[in-house]
């Protein structure tokens, strides 16, 4: 074996006796009780009152969607404006850019009427 690959071979076998450790711990020291209730579901201390298939609209998708692609636009600025001072003004054109590239996206979603969803939920 290659003599520079055996840290990598020992912390691998030290991860799994690790979690083997931590698993067969966890299955003699853990609770064993069976009560009536101990496996229903709930919700802040509440019964659940219904199933839980619900059928969402297609909205609700549509917006958790738009709210990653827009959360993810605010962690990149974020970051650029961490490391405004050595990025340059190339820098500066580049997330110039960046952000253009966002705002036609989004008039695109405003002229083809996908925001409109937004705006029927709120009523």
């Amino acid at each position: 074996m290659n003599s520079l690959l055996w840290p990598l071979v020992l912390y691998f076998f030290s991860v799994v006796t690790l979690l083997a450790a931590m698993i067969l711990i966890s299955a003699v020291l853990g609770e064993t009780h069976r009560e009536r209730t101990t496996g229903d579901p709930y919700e802040s201390g509440m019964r659940l009152t219904g199933t839980a298939e619900v059928r969402m609209s297609v909205a609700f998708y549509l917006i958790a969607v738009f709210f990653v692609i827009f959360d993810l636009e605010a962690l990149f600025v974020f970051a650029w404006a961490v490391v405004l001072r050595e990025a340059g003004w190339l820098g500066y054109v580049e997330m110039a850019f960046f952000v253009g590239i966002l705002l036609v996206g989004l008039v695109y979603l405003w002229r083809i009427g996908a925001l409109d969803v937004l705006r029927v939920k709120a009523r």
